[in-house]
């Protein structure tokens, strides 16, 4: 990528595009694994702060029961602000399992990343095997979707907590028993379900993140090595230059970040929906049933069974056809672009302070 994060011998290796060096030593690699995880988790932190309150407004879209309740995410926004437990605070109900998962998945991507790159490199000779030399975009993509793939597994139990957290507690439109605190939600999920129950909606993250994170990386890299080819002559005179540069101007970092984040959000966004009807269809049912005529029903436990990933979906479509499989899409898409373009510019910017 743009910044370099080691200097050894006149030669720059960039993070998080250049693998590590074949030949380095445990304790190098050890720093550098540090590093990802230190520098992801607080651009990770810092990009879910600012992005928490729409993706509130996501969750609260996707989840919403047929017909919708909500107009639209303006009208989502507003019932929110209007909502008896204060407009700031239901908007960011739930944050402490997100800014978790932010730190999580974020160091995850970028240590996976930088990982996979290694040994995707070890195992197919043909790729350049120089330090600081860049692998093929092809390639890069590939690791971007192994990376996805690793950080679903830690990443569903902790959406999946989000998710049941952030289903809408409003005595107009959507009542529902959902417990207030994280600790309360895991409390519920395990003896209900077991420790299996936090993998509910797997499949869904793993189809998002493994598409997802190939397209994240993938557009931010492609983005930078098309700017840098862009560039006047004299500051990358060679396309092959272009490609291996080593650091990027601000400006660039940020543009291919938020690329990054708007192909990253709308290439799955279907997946990321189905997953999260089904991490909150317990409370959405639950509601239902208080809303209709006897509350013994629910006493009683009379929830509707669990579905499938695919039957989720296929209901979806039947009910709400295209538009509900990307109900929410606009407003992620708006707030993924600075969330991501921060989240890239501050990792980069760290690995290059940290020398």
């Amino acid at each position: 990528m743009a910044s370099t994060f080691t200097k050894e011998h006149g030669l720059e290796l960039e993070s998080p595009t250049a693998p590590p060096n074949l030949h380095s030593t445990v304790e190098d690699q050890g720093l550098e694994a540090f590093k990802d995880v230190t520098f992801g988790s607080i651009a990770g932190i810092i990009g879910k702060v600012i992005e928490y309150p729409f993706d509130t407004i996501k969750v609260r879209l996707q989840s919403q029961p047929h017909p919708p309740v909500f107009a639209g995410p303006l009208d989502c926004f507003r019932q929110s602000l209007l909502s008896p437990e204060g407009g700031l605070r239901s908007l960011y109900r739930g944050i402490s399992a997100p800014l978790l998962g932010a730190a999580v998945e974020t160091s995850s991507l970028f240590f996976s990343y930088r990982i996979a790159q290694s040994a995707l490199q070890k195992s197919i000779p043909t790729l350049p095997q120089v330090k600081g030399e860049k692998l093929p975009l092809n390639a890069l993509i590939t690791c971007g979707a192994i990376s996805g793939a690793v950080t679903s597994l830690l990443l569903t139990p902790i959406e999946l907590v989000k998710c049941k957290m952030q289903y809408p507690v409003s005595s107009s439109n959507l009542t529902t028993p959902a417990p207030r605190g994280s600790i309360s939600v895991i409390a519920s999920v395990f003896r209900q379900h077991g420790i299996l129950g936090f993998w509910r909606g797997q499949f869904g993250t793993l189809i998002r993140e493994t598409g997802g994170s190939a397209a994240w990386f993938g557009s931010y890299e492609g983005v930078l090595i098309a700017l840098r080819r862009s560039s006047p002559p004299s500051t990358h005179p060679s396309p092959d230059h272009a490609e291996n540069a080593t650091t990027s101007p601000l400006h660039h970092q940020l543009l291919a970040g938020a690329s990054a984040g708007i192909a990253y959000n709308f290439a799955f966004f279907p997946a990321d929906t189905i997953k999260a009807r089904m991490q909150t269809e317990e409370l959405a049912s639950s509601s239902s049933t208080l809303r209709s005529t006897t509350a013994a029903t629910a006493t009683a436990g009379g929830t509707s069974p669990r579905t499938t990933f695919w039957k989720s979906g296929v209901e979806l479509w039947r009910q709400q056809g295209l538009k509900g499989l990307y109900r929410g899409c606009g407003i992620t898409v708006a707030r993924s672009a600075p969330s991501s373009a921060v989240i890239f510019t501050l990792y980069e910017g760290l690995r290059e302070w940290a020398g």
